[in-house]
């Protein structure tokens, strides 16, 4: 049941990120469209609700492709300019684009599914730190190649958004860490 929840919510955030590019009178939405991060963080979510890594696995795979075929979806459709109808040549056009971000997804998608169970079951600090880092640094890897987004504000909140996540997986580990101690300490005073 997990896994359709997955899918659906996957293909509406897909859809939704294509659809709030396309908004030309809202300048930040452009911006707040071509971010990469939220794309990171929809496996490492669904991911945390697995206990297995091979289904965390499965799972990052799934809503990275659900989000894509979503977003490729809006592309193709009316809403966006698209025929109504099935258009294979458009279809094969679009495809073609985007072969890096799929490609991309391929690695992304499995390995923040599997960095999000980590997490869950672990509290790993390398998944926080891959999740909070992709937030927070995204700005910066835009500004090296150029592509940092017109709308400052957007990039001002994407790294306000990693530093505050950043710390919610301290917080949250620090008290998994003391849970698991204390625990320990009482099944050993118990024996």
């Amino acid at each position: 049941m997990v896994f359709v929840v997955a899918i659906v919510v996957s293909a509406a955030f897909g859809g939704a990120d294509q659809y709030l590019g396309s908004f030309a009178a809202l300048p930040w939405a452009a911006g707040v469209s071509l971010l990469s991060a939220p794309w990171l963080i929809l496996p490492f979510a669904f991911g945390c609700s697995q206990r297995q890594a091979r289904r965390a696995i499965a799972m990052g795979a799934v809503v990275t492709f659900s989000a894509l075929v979503g977003y490729f979806v809006m592309t193709l459709s009316p809403f966006e300019g698209g025929r109504s109808s099935l258009d294979l040549v458009a279809t094969r056009a679009l495809l073609r684009s985007e072969l890096p971000v799929i490609v991309g997804g391929v690695v992304t998608g499995p390995l923040y599914g599997w960095l999000g169970q980590r997490w869950r079951t672990r509290r790993a600090w390398l998944s926080a730190a891959l999740v909070a880092g992709a937030v927070c640094l995204e700005p910066l890897a835009e500004a090296i190649v150029g592509r940092l987004p017109q709308e400052p504000i957007v990039w001002r909140v994407e790294v306000a958004s990693g530093v505050a996540l950043a710390a919610l997986f301290v917080v949250a580990g620090v008290v998994y860490r003391h849970r698991v101690t204390t625990r320990g300490l009482e099944s050993g005073a118990a024996a």
